[in-house]
This record gives C-alpha cells, structure tokens and sequence, in this order.
C-alpha cells in the first residue's frame, strides 16, 4: 500500500483554507481543492497496517486503504470506483463527515494521521471533472409514490385539506 516509507517522509498536510474576509462575501467552500500532487503525496502516507482500524471507524465501511494506494498510484479512476463500491454519496462525506476514521488510523498512534477526509473529497471533485459521476437511473420503476403522497394516505392525515379557523396574517 502506498509507498513503504511514506508516513516518515510526509507530513500531515489538509486543504488550506479560504481567507475570512473573502468568505463573510459568499456562500462557497470553505476549504479549497488540494493540488494532486498534494493528495498524492498524503495518500503515500497510508502504511500497510496489519489491521487497518480506519475500516471500523468509517460508518460507511470504506476501503480507504485500497483508494489511498490508487491515488498514490495515480489511478483515479480505480480510486474513484472503490470509492463509490461503498459510499453512494462521497460529495457529501468528503465534506460534512467528521472524519471518525482518521482518529482510527494506525498511523494516528505516533504521529498524524492520513488526511483521509481531504483525499476523498479529492477523488469525487477528480471524478466530477473529468465526467465519471454518471446518474445510475433504474431499468423498471417500482411503482412506489413519493413520501408526501404517503403522509396524505398515512394514519396521521385524514387525506383531507386541513383548514384554518383564522387567516394566518392574524397569528402574528
């Protein structure tokens, strides 16, 4: 996995981060997008643990050991497709999620752990762009109606409008 001697020659390196007075002007990210050179060289840092704990701390159950070593290999593609073999929303957790495997990795015992979080948002943005993210529509419909038509038919609705005693312009 990765390059032998990875986790000594690198150090932990996240994405940087936008200055704040150009984020209190918008709504966009946070964080900018790291080089991939920069992911690559973290996902060198991945070691070939026996164990690897980081499997049990991800909720998703990520193979993050396999896509480490893709991207250090610089076989996005292969990285991308592990990737979504478990997660079916990486743009979200490669955001939101607080990152529980990272705390899990062996690496994290004696010094920092792999960014683990900023690769796999590396991966699905290299996959947005260069057009691997397709929709996966299903061959035959189910059937099934959405889950507001199931609150209008559920036994918490009579199925009917609800109506008001007052206009609402009074309840304020």
């Amino acid at each position: 996995m990765g390059k032998p001697t990875g986790f000594l020659e690198v150090d932990r390196r996240t994405a940087l981060k936008r200055p704040v007075s150009e984020r209190v002007t918008d709504y966009k990210e946070v964080e900018l997008l790291a080089s991939p050179q920069d992911t690559e060289s973290q996902a060198s840092r991945c070691m070939d643990c026996g164990t690897p704990f980081c499997h049990n701390g991800c909720p998703l159950g990520n193979i993050i050991p396999e896509f480490n070593d893709a991207v250090y290999e610089q076989n996005w593609k292969y990285a991308f497709e592990i990737l979504v073999s478990t997660n079916n929303f990486p743009e979200f957790t490669g955001r939101i999620c607080p990152a529980p495997c990272e705390s899990a990795c062996v690496l994290g015992i004696n010094k920092p752990a792999v960014a683990i979080e900023m690769i796999e948002k590396s991966i699905i943005e290299k996959a947005y762009a260069e057009g691997w993210v397709v929709p996966q529509t299903p061959a035959k419909r189910s059937g099934k109606k959405s889950s507001r038509s199931w609150f209008r038919t559920s036994r918490f609705s009579s199925g009917k409008p609800i109506k008001q005693s007052r206009p609402l312009s009074d309840c304020f």
